[in-house]
């Protein structure tokens, strides 16, 4: 083989060497990059997921603040103290956070209130005044009546917004109906812990409210107001950890909250409350172990992603070497046929060219002469039309180009023909063979003919001069009939067992110095194959090689 043709199908391992390193270190460039962008993203959740939480855990008071407290409005200011404690029950039953419930059950007079606020001609009082709570003593609910006016004390809650009452009312444009977030900002007044709220009144009410403030009426209307004053406990509001993983400890803390521990070993953020917890956060805080794992746990998928990538991309790389490497072998064996087959057809031309060159350069030839070139070009020809028929054989069979014929051979005929077609052409071939369990099958004899051949002639072509035997068994096993060709030759080395059948293969020993195509065993497992058979092989070196063929009895 020339070197260009070495070159040609080299492997180069130090190109593919390079390759996989330069890819390794990718792999772990993207490795480390991937975990930076995790580490990066996990922290940065960690400062914005806050408001999830956030949100999560004050939907509770949104819905009190935005459907609760309006329910005050529905009873049109006729709460009683047996009402609005039946109505404060099931406020403190679904919102914990609300911790005690202040009633003011109020009146709007035309005339003067000597308790409550006086305006012109308009007053707003209270007639009575309870508080409700788990933690309100029996005899603390009522807190004010006018038949005991000494402890009144309306406080600033009642004072704020029956301000923000009469403010509203002088400034109400009568000619336009106020919308709903204007009346709820006006008749509500949100403080820390606190939310005092007045129940709305209709749009004619209002309007007389504005006329009395202006005027003595004749009628002298008093209206009802219910008023209520809900203090709130921020310590109560459920906390919803809607990220476990990512938050180890939330609390809830005051503004001015620092804690002593600011170690580098801890991440931590915060996020005021709204509304009336405004002088309060939720404080986050997770140890930077615990924040790892969920690092981790993202950083995971795309380490598996970039490995998935990184395994296709070596198995590209390990396809095309392997391919390369197939190639070489192909390339190798193809090489080695042409060579073989070269020199397996220049024999017997050289012979034939020879022994012509010979019988036209003579000018008389003998009797003995002549028989003996006949012979010569004889069995040269035959030589060559048997590697002729070979290949023309096995590229038929391969390719399914010819039927199988079925005709029933009997046994003994065919073996007895055998040994002598063999023994006729190497009489030192000691060729035995024992049939038992049957007398012929169903088979293509022309086919079976050419496996003993086959294997014949390899037996006698791999064994020692002193030990050029073959025993053919052939007997009937569960409807199979099992043919056993066993030799004495020198074997078959068991890391070659594996390629025997393949085309062009050649075991490199002293046998095969002389040329061997590398089709003779290729060509019977095809045969066998063909024939709806199995073939195995058994060897020991230096003690024999056992050839099994298993082929069906009558199918």
């Amino acid at each position: 083989m020339s070197s260009d043709k070495k070159s040609g199908y080299r492997k180069n391992f130090s190109l593919i060497i390079t390759f996989i390193i330069l890819m390794s270190a990718l792999f772990i460039l993207s490795l480390v990059l991937a975990y930076r962008f995790s580490t990066k993203f996990i922290e940065n959740e960690f400062v914005s997921e806050k408001v999830n939480v956030l949100e999560q855990s004050i939907k509770p008071y949104n819905d009190f603040f935005q459907k609760k407290l309006p329910e005050v409005s529905f009873y049109n200011g006729y709460l009683d103290s047996a009402t609005a404690s039946n109505f404060v029950d099931t406020v403190l039953l679904e919102y914990p956070f609300v911790s005690k419930v202040i009633f003011y059950d109020s009146e709007v007079r035309n005339t003067p209130v000597s308790d409550g606020l006086n305006i012109g001609k308009f007053s707003f009082g209270p007639k009575s005044i309870y508080q409700f709570g788990t933690l309100v003593p029996s005899d603390s609910v009522s807190l004010f009546s006018r038949n005991d006016t000494r402890n009144f004390i309306a406080g600033d809650d009642f004072n704020t917004l029956a301000l923000k009452l009469v403010t509203f009312i002088e400034s109400l444009d009568t000619s336009r109906v106020p919308a709903q977030d204007e009346l709820f900002s006006n008749f509500s007044v949100v403080r820390s812990n606190k939310i005092t709220y007045l129940n709305i009144p209709r749009i004619e009410d209002l309007k007389m409210y504005k006329a009395m403030m202006r005027k003595t009426l004749k009628s002298q209307p008093v209206y009802q107001q219910d008023m209520m004053s809900f203090h709130l406990d921020p310590y109560k509001i459920r906390i919803i950890n809607s990220r476990p993983l990512m938050y180890q400890y939330i609390k809830i803390e005051p503004l001015t909250y620092d804690p002593l521990d600011t170690s580098s070993a801890y991440l931590t953020t915060e996020i005021t409350l709204p509304g009336p917890f405004s002088d309060y956060k939720l404080y986050f805080i997770s140890s930077k172990s615990f924040i790892d794992k969920e690092i981790l746990s993202y950083f995971l998928p795309i380490a598996l992603g970039i490995f998935g990538f990184y395994s296709i991309v070596v198995l590209v790389a390990f396809l095309i070497y392997r391919n390369l490497n197939i190639n070489h072998k192909m390339f190798k064996l193809q090489y080695d046929f042409m060579n073989n087959l070269t020199h397996e057809f220049k024999t017997p031309v050289s012979v034939i060219k020879i022994a012509g060159n010979n019988i036209k350069s003579a000018t008389t030839l003998s009797q003995k002469e002549l028989n003996l070139y006949g012979k010569i070009l004889d069995e040269e020809a035959d030589k060559l039309n048997g590697l002729m028929n070979k290949l023309l054989a096995f590229t038929q069979i391969e390719n399914k180009a010819i039927e199988l014929n079925r005709d029933e051979v009997n046994i003994d005929d065919f073996m007895v023909s055998t040994i002598e077609s063999h023994k006729l052409k190497h009489p030192d071939f000691d060729f035995t063979y024992e049939v038992s369990g049957f007398t012929s099958f169903v088979t293509d004899p022309v086919l079976l003919g050419s496996l003993f051949d086959n294997l014949a002639e390899n037996a006698y072509k791999y064994s020692p001069p002193d030990r050029k035997k073959l025993h053919i068994s052939a007997r009937l096993i569960k409807g199979k009939v099992v043919f056993r060709f066993t030799d004495q030759g020198i074997g078959i080395p068991a890391s070659e067992i594996n390629n025997i059948f393949k085309k062009f293969f050649r075991i490199q020993n002293q046998y095969n110095q002389n040329g061997s195509v590398g089709l003779g065993l290729a060509f019977c497992k095809e045969l066998v194959n063909f024939m709806n058979g199995e073939i195995t092989v058994k060897s020991k070196v230096d003690k024999g090689t056992e050839f099994k063929i298993v082929l069906p009895h009558n199918d």
